[in-house]
């Protein structure tokens, strides 16, 4: 017999990243999920051009469509898409009524002017609308709201659990609110949709004023049960209990945490801005380096342990890497070619799509490939040999063996939700 040929380095590096099935041991950290999103939402914030725009908006919705769960935070994706859109709607509105300071000569129409007092010179209501303040209006729309749909894909894809658990011990006090502000919206819509629902099985309306009154006494009952029951759990589990530290450790934290986030805050204002890239990211860098030490040094006071704690793994440092790739392949874009990553208005052109700026945008769709796959996702496909068995002898000859074992998946389903 003859020895079998090894396998291609292709094939090799094809095996090790494919994508296996989402488990509690291999879920994604929501670190990684926020830093793609934020790299994302960084590209968005470097260009006006629609179609890159379009472009990054279509790669985080694809991801979010491949690897999205059915948790109750993972359905808020639509909700960023429609406040994207009315985002757009409201910026040519006020640009049509308010207008604008772009020059134009191509006047699509002309409303009503409604005259003003002299100290409000400068503003004006109404007059004449061009087609050169529009574009500039609906570009600037554009890219406002890819930014709210990329923060919308990070909550979509990131558990807030998860998110909680990852944050520095000094943070710890603050994210804890946060997450418990999180979850409680999700949980009054089900109150709502499930009241409702009970009441039309009955017979009885759901709209008008009295449907609201009756609906709104069993939600807000509801929701005052489950903070009872998150304060009790929060006090048992220790919540708000601080070690001694001495002074000196004190106000070394807090000068390197608010020097940290003021550096973190001016490197943020000089990446969004238009020609702030230069000393943005040293910035940015140099803020977040001093901000994780003043955490370090402040997690001492939270007395606390962490069960399971997230690992950074290969495909958490791909998905987070290709967010960041992608915000550094457009921040140099717009140094190299700021005409095609900002088209003009003034005279009018139309925008072209720069061919390697977009191919660094694709690169954003890799967590669609090595970040694990939804059970439910997964479930639509052939089923996996350690659920449907390894044949029908095998089924047959052990039924309780595959009823202990689909009750085992059960309770890890159960856990999961």
């Amino acid at each position: 017999m003859t020895a079998s040929p090894a396998p291609a380095p292709a094939r090799l590096l094809r095996r090790a990243l494919h994508a296996p099935e989402a488990d509690r041991g291999n879920a994604l950290p929501a670190g990684a999920w926020w830093l793609w999103a934020l790299g994302l939402a960084t590209a968005a914030s470097r260009t006006t051009n629609p179609l890159l725009l379009g472009l990054l908006v279509g790669v985080a919705g694809y991801v979010v469509a491949a690897r999205r769960t059915d948790a109750p935070w993972a359905r808020s994706y639509g909700a960023f898409v429609k406040l994207g859109l009315f985002v757009v709607a409201l910026r040519l509105l006020f640009s049509v009524l308010l207008g604008s300071s772009i020059p134009g000569t191509h006047t699509v129409l002309t409303l009503p002017e409604l005259p003003l007092p002299d100290w409000a010179r400068g503003v004006r209501i109404g007059g004449r609308v061009t087609a050169e303040q529009v574009v500039f209006s609906l570009y600037e729309g554009m890219k406002l709201a890819a930014l709210l749909i990329c923060v919308g894909a990070a909550n979509a894809l990131a558990n807030p659990a998860r998110l909680l658990k990852s944050l520095p011990g000094a943070l710890y006090e603050a994210g804890v609110a946060v997450v418990v502000a999180m979850t409680f919206a999700p949980n009054m819509v089900a109150d709502v949709v499930r009241l409702r629902t009970a009441r039309r099985l009955r017979g009885r309306p759901t709209g008008g004023v009295r449907a609201v009154a009756q609906i709104g006494l069993p939600v807000l009952e509801g929701a005052l049960e489950r903070s009872v029951a998150v304060a009790a759990s929060m006090d048992a589990r220790g919540y708000g209990r601080t070690a001694q530290v001495p002074a000196a450790v004190r106000h070394t934290t807090n000068v390197l945490t608010l020097g940290g986030l003021l550096g973190v805050c001016a490197g943020t204002y000089g990446l969004l801005a238009t020609e702030g890239a230069v000393y943005g990211l040293p910035l940015l860098l140099a803020g977040l380096v001093t901000a994780m030490a003043g955490l370090r040094l402040g997690g001492r006071r939270s007395v606390r342990t962490r069960y399971r704690p997230d690992r950074w793994g290969l495909r958490a440092w791909l998905v987070a890497g290709s967010g960041a790739a992608v915000a550094a392949a457009m921040i140099w874009a717009g140094a190299v070619d700021p005409a095609a990553m900002r088209p003009g208005v003034v005279p009018l052109v139309a925008p072209v799509l720069p061919l390697w700026p977009a191919a660094a945008v694709l690169v954003g769709l890799l967590p669609a490939l090595v970040a694990p796959v939804p059970p439910a996702a997964y479930g639509t496909g052939k089923p996996s040999a350690r659920r449907s068995g390894h044949g029908d002898g095998h089924r047959n000859g052990h039924r309780d063996g595959n009823a202990h074992g689909g009750g085992k998946q059960a309770r890890i389903d159960k856990e999961q939700a």
